[in-house]
């Protein structure tokens, strides 16, 4: 978005309305695609029921692959996350430009750095709280050595920050897209921009496929049993 968020004050309180209103696009595309894929399910699936078992199992071998045989428990929010993630990302290749609003243009969900924060820790939230139901307090005990001061301070530090380089990543790769793909609207015109405008979708994946595989990395971290 090249001139900035559009902000609204409630109070104390700041919001980004634009990415606001796309994240709620979003999340009303996979509500929307989720009622078409299970309204009608049977044993010969529809072309959406088709693509949504094909999602689940590629998800369910990814989590069974890293995780293993209690993968599949994971693949919700797994396959939650790949999906909202990646339709996010491409909210920002859609020609919001049409649209000359006064306080700005609308940009992709992932390009505002509190979303992408707030999915990170979610993730941070989900696999201590993993971590804890699959070893109790020694899921803390292992990760600090109470005895090593320094070692523990870095450990926990460790621990919080993982899923954050998570958040900068994405917004920075997202951000920087869009910035890119203005730039060269701006420039030259709207045929020059196109293999940018390509290269960002294919971009757009790749990110929400990193994202959830990271965060399964994590999971899988955090519930492994310990080695003797």
């Amino acid at each position: 978005m090249s001139e900035g968020h559009w902000i609204a004050n409630i109070g104390n309180f700041s919001f980004n309305v634009d990415t606001l209103i796309t994240m709620w696009i979003t999340m009303a595309i996979l509500i929307l695609f989720a009622f078409l894929a299970t309204r009608k399910l049977s044993i010969i699936p529809t072309k959406m029921q088709s693509i949504a078992e094909g999602i689940l199992r590629f998800f369910g071998g990814l989590t069974e692959s890293m995780i293993g045989k209690t993968g599949a428990k994971h693949v919700p929010l797994i396959a939650s996350l790949f999906l909202f993630i990646v339709t996010a990302n491409l909210m920002g290749q859609l020609p919001w430009k049409i649209y000359h609003l006064k306080q700005g243009e609308l940009a992709s969900p992932t390009n505002d750095i509190n979303m992408t924060a707030g999915m990170a820790i979610l993730v941070l939230i989900y696999y201590v709280y993993q971590g804890v139901r699959a070893k109790g307090i020694r899921y803390f005990l292992r990760s600090f050595n109470p005895i090593d001061i320094v070692e523990a301070i870095v450990e926990l530090a460790e621990m919080v920050i993982r899923p954050f380089t998570l958040a900068l990543r994405l917004f920075a790769n997202i951000l920087a897209g869009e910035l890119l793909v203005a730039a060269f609207v701006g420039i030259f015109a709207y045929l020059l921009p196109l293999p940018i405008m390509l290269f960002e979708v294919f971009v757009a994946f790749v990110q929400a496929l990193v994202f959830t595989m990271l965060a399964t990395a994590y999971v899988a971290l955090a519930t492994a049993e310990d080695e003797h």
